[in-house]
């Protein structure tokens, strides 16, 4: 780490409320000398950064004093930029709109030579093209209500689209937001079901944060919540062509529960999913690389979808 990196991270390591640290712990933490952790204090206070010292507690930085936030290291910019990018690159509008003005305000305190390498791996940095340019930025939902009341563990109000095209008002436990593919998800529980449940964010509306708290365990399992089994649940086992396998696992909505070596270079997965329809049309872009071995039920949802894509043909 350069120098002038270490001291501009320890300034904001001191600025913490309350924060205070001896010698020893700040030249552990960054990995150098109690003398280099000297001469960093002494740079500092050269730039009139008000060091203070406590004999029974440490360094810090006097009450009052702030630090200006945005001091960025040439890295630290394209990494917020990929970020900010893979925001952009949302189908939903709210969040590209959000990005934007979180870009313009970093721009305007850049010093010119940031803000110019900024501008240039802007237009040369692309996350998600299919995203970006191909599809309608669609409204619904609203990310920062639902994140708020997630962070206050407030219950949520909306009325939400099911997949019959039937309105209903919900009141939700939000747990967590999920972004899979090309669309944000809630996950909590939900009071009209009495259970844990999926929303699409671009199905709501009339979202409203309720003057309920809900309790939530600190160690939830998230990855259960994401990947979590109920009684509808089928277990679904398929053959897939090594040279698909890599894909079909990043992409697969579910927990793989059993893997294993079969013919002709071929690995056997098994997982559960509740929804056999979704299933059957997300198994479609791997083609002939994958193949169906149980439930029957699916096999014959994958014949009858592929027939009636040849009679589609043939008309």
């Amino acid at each position: 780490m350069k120098s002038s990196e270490r001291r501009i991270k320890l300034m904001l390591l001191l600025q913490q409320p309350g924060k205070r640290l001896t010698v020893d712990e700040l030249a552990d933490k960054f990995d150098v000398s109690r003398r280099t952790i000297f001469r960093d204090f002494n740079a500092l206070q050269e730039i009139n950064v008000p060091i203070t010292w406590d004999r029974y507690s440490g360094y810090g930085v006097m009450p009052g004093y702030k630090i200006p936030p945005l001091m960025f290291s040439s890295k630290e910019l394209a990494t917020i930029l990929v970020g900010l990018n893979f925001v952009k690159s949302q189908v939903d509008q709210q969040l590209v709109e959000d990005a934007k003005g979180v870009e313009i305000k970093i721009k305007n305190v850049l010093p010119d030579e940031l803000r110019d390498f900024m501008n240039s791996l802007e237009g040369n940095t692309v996350v998600d093209p299919y995203l970006k340019f191909g599809g309608e930025k669609k409204k619904g939902g609203s990310w920062y209500l639902i994140s708020s009341a997630i962070a206050q563990r407030k219950r949520l109000q909306f009325d939400y689209i099911s997949k019959s095209g039937e309105s209903k008002r919900r009141k939700v436990d939000p747990y967590i937001l999920v972004f899979y593919q090309d669309h944000w998800n809630i996950i909590g529980r939900s009071h009209l079901r009495g259970g844990i449940r999926n929303f699409i964010l671009e199905n709501i509306s009339e979202v409203k944060i309720l003057d309920e708290n809900f309790d939530r365990k600190e160690d939830m399992d998230i990855e259960g919540l994401i990947f979590r089994v109920d009684e509808r649940s089928h277990l679904v086992e398929v053959s897939i062509e090594e040279k698909a396998l890599r894909r079909f696992e990043a992409n697969l909505p579910a927990k793989i529960i059993k893997k294993k070596a079969g013919n002709s270079k071929k690995i056997k997965l098994s997982f559960r999913f509740d929804n056999l329809d979704y299933v059957n049309q997300w198994l479609l872009q791997f083609g002939n690389s994958v193949k169906v071995e149980e439930p029957k039920e699916l096999i014959q949802k994958r014949k009858e979808l592929l027939k009636k894509m040849m009679d589609c043909l043939d008309g």
